[in-house]
């Protein structure tokens, strides 16, 4: 071990959901930067953990990240953890590692539970390609641009949600993103872990009558690539063949190249163009 950075991942629920490698690490290390240290406290008595600990969060994360960065300056060696999971993901971590690089500390990660990925492989969504979102914004402004983003991403799409905001959210993601298919999951890893893969207006209705409680990952299917085309060529519908030419003829394009284009806008042949120009 030299003075670097550690990413330790801690359980995101299921204690057992720790890697030994993570354990030898955070028993060797000089400290230990912890989200929430009360939290993290029962983590490691758990294992037996006596390393000293140090809080590390959202309203320290420049001030302290430079004096840990000092500490391991000067020779000591340093575990981060957040609360739960992978540290760097949708928490203040990020920016402890940005400042790392930028002063010379090595950075390594110790791979393990993360919610978002737990969440995306039980979900029975697609997973070849997807979007992690974490938290929507709270301000309107910001929240309605990141969810129109969202509607056009055929990728699909995980967030994470908090139980009192949860029926807003997805009454939001309905209103913005139509009636696709979620998974809600909730307490992942722990005793009462629940899946529940519906449309978006059964999830709504569902959880105006249910009693929320706990942590969620939303897994939301992609926008469909073909109604995306579909629109694409329904907007060209609306312009002639002639004014839809002279875009691509404006852009330098020849007769016969710019009759190619036009016909894969509009999901005809060539010869079809060519009739209609005639």
């Amino acid at each position: 071990m030299g003075n670097r950075l550690y990413l330790c991942a801690t359980p995101i629920g299921n204690l057992e959901d720790i890697t030994l490698r993570a354990l030898r690490v955070l028993k060797e290390v000089d400290l230990i930067a912890a989200e929430d240290t009360r939290n993290s406290l029962r983590l490691l008595n758990h294992f037996e953990i006596k390393t000293p600990m140090t809080s590390y969060h959202e309203f320290n994360k420049i001030e302290k990240a430079y004096w840990l960065v000092d500490q391991m300056k000067a020779g000591k060696e340093v575990a981060l953890i957040t609360d739960a999971g992978t540290p760097g993901i949708s928490d203040p971590g990020e920016e402890l590692v940005r400042i790392c690089y930028e002063e010379g500390i090595e950075v390594t990660a110790l791979p393990g539970a993360a919610a978002c990925v737990t969440a995306l492989t039980v979900s029975g969504q697609k997973t070849r390609r997807f979007s992690f979102e974490a938290f929507l914004p709270r301000d309107k402004k910001e929240r309605r641009e990141v969810l129109k983003e969202m509607e056009r991403d055929t990728r699909t799409l995980v967030i994470y949600e908090a139980p009192h905001h949860l029926l807003g959210t997805l009454r939001d993601l309905y209103e913005a993103l139509g009636d696709r298919s979620v998974t809600v999951c909730r307490e992942l890893t722990k005793k009462f872990e629940e899946k529940r893969k519906m449309t978006l207006e059964e999830a709504v209705q569902h959880y105006e009558k249910a009693e929320i409680r706990g942590e969620f990952v939303l897994v939301l299917e992609g926008k469909n690539r073909e109604e995306i085309l579909a629109e694409q060529r329904r907007s060209w519908e609306e312009v002639s063949l002639e004014e839809h030419m002279a875009v691509y003829e404006k852009q330098g394009m020849d007769r016969k190249t710019a009759m190619k284009a036009v016909a894969k806008d509009r999901g005809i042949s060539k010869r079809g163009v060519y009739q209609g120009l005639l």
